[in-house]
């Protein structure tokens, strides 16, 4: 979010931490002023391994079905958490910063860092704020269904941040997304009732469900 910024006063109070800073210092310092360096070609390699990451998922889920899609939402929950720990832990919270100022500039770093597009946040109320995804630089080449391979790593992000602060405790949950055909990606996140179901969490059950049919489908066509 180097040019971006949010009204709130107290944004600038938490001094967020800058994942991988020594890899983004050498490249900041050393790569990005090369007259023979292309940043388009960052673009583009994020591209490529995001196709890599969701070709992986869908093949180990057609050859080893539940088990192999288990792996590999372990897998980028575990990569999730590495994000978090990295941007989140050990910042300080400062007097007068809310529980939603907390959480929409939490999702303001994810946003913008971990997923490096262009978003326009709104705080609500006290138990509410949302998130429009502007531009996601994933969003000319995933399909709607593709998106599952960021829930893992936000479910990564989230269970990480409720661990380092228990008492906020949100769901978050999306109303629509550009791979699906709508303007932008839409997302709100609100006070979490005691023991209610993970919203995040259960949604993300739902497409193994749908994915795992697909296998099934496919499984029985080789039988046919």
């Amino acid at each position: 979010m180097a040019k971006g910024d949010r009204k709130e006063k107290n944004w600038k109070k938490i001094k967020f931490k800058e994942p991988y800073k020594k890899a983004s210092d050498r490249f900041r310092s050393e790569i990005l002023p090369r007259p023979d360096f292309d940043p388009t070609t960052l673009f583009q390699f994020s591209i490529f391994m995001a196709k890599s990451l969701i070709q992986m998922l869908e093949d180990v889920e057609a050859n080893f079905g539940p088990e192999g899609q288990k792996v590999c939402n372990d897998a980028l929950i575990k990569v999730g958490r590495d994000m978090a720990d990295q941007m989140f832990s050990g910042i300080e919270i400062p007097e007068g910063v809310s529980d939603i100022e907390l959480v929409s500039f939490l999702a303001t770093k994810i946003n913008t860092v971990c997923w490096t597009s262009i978003e326009e946040p709104r705080i609500i109320n006290d138990e509410k704020c949302e998130f429009d995804i502007l531009w996601c630089p994933l969003e000319d080449v995933y399909k709607a269904f593709d998106c599952r391979i960021q829930r893992y790593l936000v479910q990564g992000i989230l269970d990480r941040v409720r661990e380092m602060h228990p008492h906020v405790d949100y769901d978050v949950e999306f109303l629509s997304t550009i791979p699906a055909g709508a303007k932008t990606c839409k997302f709100q996140i609100t006070k979490r009732r005691p023991g209610s179901p993970d919203k995040w969490k259960l949604y993300s059950e739902i497409l193994e469900q749908r994915a795992l049919k697909r296998w099934k489908a496919k499984q029985k066509k080789k039988t046919n």
